[in-house]
């Protein structure tokens, strides 16, 4: 798959940095869904002893639904906010990936309202579920 927008570009929609930055490919964008991908190197902040950690694919769940806030807004020829997680539900890491896979991630929109958005998300590498979960997340006002 090929990346709707650039990697400079994707970070500019996204109010993490380097080294902090684990999204680095818009695939699919849609009023209610999002397809994101993040290849994981030996170098990145999560890696330890060959695989990606749990906080690392956390991190990684969080700013695919804040891509997803962050090209609406782009979209739309406006600021991009700062949001928040406002708290993470069920989530369940099913396998940890290997250092040089490919996360591909979809981001489900079940409720906008107010800033407030109620997301499912799953992490696939190659054709496996992987983790998933759901998240609730604020704008700052």
């Amino acid at each position: 798959m090929e990346s709707l927008i650039s990697q400079y570009e994707l970070e500019k929609l996204i109010p993490q940095k380097k080294p902090f930055v684990m999204v680095g490919q818009l695939f699919a964008y849609a009023e209610d869904n999002l397809v994101s991908g993040f290849q994981i190197l030996e170098e990145n902040i999560f890696s330890e002893n060959g695989y990606f950690s749990e906080s690392g694919i956390i991190e990684h769940m969080a700013q695919s639904v804040a891509l997803h806030t962050g090209y609406t807004f782009f979209l739309r020829q406006e600021e991009t906010p700062t949001g928040y997680i406002g708290s993470i539900k069920d989530i369940e890491i099913i396998t940890l990936p290997k250092v040089g896979s490919q996360l591909v991630t979809t981001v489900k929109i079940i409720q906008e309202f107010m800033g407030i958005t109620l997301v499912e998300i799953n992490v696939h590498q190659d054709d496996s579920v992987i983790a998933k979960g759901s998240m609730k997340t604020v704008l700052a006002k």
